[in-house]
């Protein structure tokens, strides 16, 4: 076991997203997962039933004695779901986390079309915490409620990229799973400039909880050592296995198979 990430994020009673997705992958990537809960969820394959926000000093206290007992090689944040948590998680990591890897999946909108972010917390998002960020995973209706345009080809994928580092994260991992067509590009914009990773779509409808399975791993891989780009393709490769391995379970969006291999070492990069 290597890498500690700790995961501030919201529940899935489902078990296929949120902090029950987070702990799986990072486990399977052979690290160690810590939780800060913002969020409690009743939620299943079908959608999203009802949310119940965690209390602020609660989310803050979770935070705090984590890092002030165990540490973390990396952060990862999903929902974040008003103004106030955004607030609080932002003044913790800048208090106790400085110099750490954070990985922000800005997590607005459920598979199944239910809003996970208040209308007026989006403006606090962009200008607290994307700037913490040492990369952002957003896809591409989270990408364009953060630059206000739509995103239809792979030049308005670059572009809005481009747009989101203007933000002030360093790096932007653009996810393409939402254009049209046989083949999906996620796009990698550093300063070094911009990577394609290309995959053949898998079609199923088992694909919930892929955000912040991703996200998650890419965090397992900064906190491991590894570089972004190697952290993102072990990352991708990773869900895409677990894509393919989906149990089926679930009448709606299922979830992934995240326990499909504890073998890092044969997750091709």
């Amino acid at each position: 076991m290597k890498g500690r990430v700790l995961i501030i994020a919201g529940s899935d009673s489902g078990g296929g997203a949120g902090i029950q997705a987070d702990i799986k992958a990072v486990t399977a990537l052979r690290g160690f997962a810590m939780t800060a809960i913002t969020a409690l969820t009743a939620q299943n394959t079908l959608g999203v039933h009802g949310v119940s926000g965690v209390p602020i000093d609660f989310v803050r206290q979770q935070i705090a004695v984590v890092l002030d007992d165990l540490g973390a090689d990396a952060v990862k944040t999903g929902m974040l779901h008003d103004v106030a948590v955004i607030e609080a998680v932002c003044d913790e990591l800048a208090a106790r986390a400085r110099g750490v890897p954070l990985v922000v999946d800005p997590v607005m909108i459920a598979k199944g079309g239910h809003p996970l972010i208040a209308a007026d917390a989006v403006a606090t998002l962009k200008a607290r915490l994307l700037p913490l960020a040492t990369v952002i995973t957003p896809n591409l209706p989270e990408a364009e409620a953060l630059v206000g345009r739509p995103i239809r080809t792979l030049a308005d994928m670059r572009a809005a990229a481009e747009a989101l580092r203007g933000l002030g994260a360093p790096g932007v991992l653009l996810k393409g799973g939402h254009m049209d067509g046989a083949e999906l590009t996620d796009l990698l914009v550093t300063a070094d400039g911009t990577e394609e990773f290309t995959a053949t779509r898998i079609e199923t409808r088992h694909t919930h909880g892929t955000g912040c399975t991703l996200a998650s791993a890419i965090a397992t891989g900064l906190a491991q050592g590894m570089s972004l780009r190697d952290a993102v393709g072990r990352g991708r490769a990773y869900v895409l296995a677990a894509i393919a391995a989906a149990p089926g379970f679930g009448a709606g969006h299922g979830p992934l198979d995240h326990g499909i291999t504890v073998d890092t070492d044969r997750i091709p990069r």
